[in-house]
């Protein structure tokens, strides 16, 4: 991936102005639509406001109506330094760091934090090719039996291809009745799944894919071209990023949480930069 500098970034959103302008492109590359005259037409910037006024009418359009800026009394540099922040780490940052990055409180940091991690929320992803599918417990340490059954944590599903990219999802039960459909949603028919033997991946060949499966009860890890190795190790960095980013996640934040892990290593082997490309979904996603 071709990196995007600190000195890249003040280069090209020097102050709030430059920043504005990006959105107002972003969102209208072709020349904002004048709602009230029903065509495109020239606009200017009103001073001091983040509004654009129609030349032949006057009407008034914000580039920010709509967006994770919407309506924020934060200037949109530091918006854009968090973004430049979240996007530069592998394992993200902390609210608290951000506090201190920027110079917010930990109220807006927070609250920045979130709107951000919205952008890197994808529900459609497909995964293709061979597939590896499995479940962790994640949440502090508590005394009682380990993994399946585990009491007080928060059960994530995760799917991720072979030298590809990954899904994860928080999910109430391993049961069959939520672990297949959302296989359904993310895996076409046809593709090669590989899981361990939990009951609930036995309909699997039924619905269409090639399933195998390791034992790991009976300490089988690997079974031909069948193993779990890379979703298991997502896991470990999963749950090494939560305790030394963030050293605790609610199940309420968790999926935002995976969504912005996910959202970077989805990235991790594109030629443009994820800062970029983060970018790029404020428009998306108004």
């Amino acid at each position: 991936m071709k990196k995007y500098t600190l000195k890249q970034f003040n280069a090209q959103f020097p102050d709030e102005d430059a920043c504005l302008e990006f959105i107002k492109n972003a969102r209208w590359p072709h020349g904002i639509h004048c709602l009230t005259c029903q065509c495109i037409t020239p606009h200017h910037r009103i001073r001091g406001r983040k509004v654009y006024s129609c030349q032949v009418c006057g009407s008034h359009v914000s580039p920010t109506a709509d967006t994770i800026f919407h309506k924020s009394s934060t200037p949109l540099r530091s918006w854009f330094h968090a973004m430049f922040l979240m996007a530069s780490t592998r394992t993200g940052i902390s609210a608290k760091q951000l506090e201190r990055e920027i110079g917010v409180t930990y109220k807006t940091a927070w609250r920045m934090f979130h709107q951000i991690r919205k952008l890197m929320a994808q529900s459609d992803l497909k995964l293709f090719g061979e597939i590896e599918v499995d479940e962790t417990y994640i949440g502090g340490k508590r005394s009682g039996p380990r993994g399946r059954g585990a009491l007080g944590k928060t059960i994530v599903a995760g799917m991720v291809e072979r030298n590809g990219r990954a899904v994860l999802k928080v999910v109430p039960d391993v049961k069959a009745h939520t672990l297949l459909p959302m296989i359904q949603h993310h895996v076409p028919e046809g593709q090669i799944i590989y899981t361990d033997e939990l009951m609930s991946y036995h309909r699997l060949r039924g619905m269409g894919y090639f399933h195998a499966t390791v034992q790991h009860k009976a300490k089988q890890y690997v079974s031909g071209r069948a193993h779990t190795n890379n979703i298991e190790g997502m896991w470990s960095n999963v749950k090494r990023g939560i305790d030394g980013v963030h050293h605790v996640v609610s199940p309420k934040y968790l999926q935002a949480y995976l969504d912005s892990y996910i959202y970077r290593f989805n990235r991790r082997r594109d030629a443009e930069p994820m800062f970029s490309q983060l970018l790029a979904e404020i428009p998306a996603r108004v």
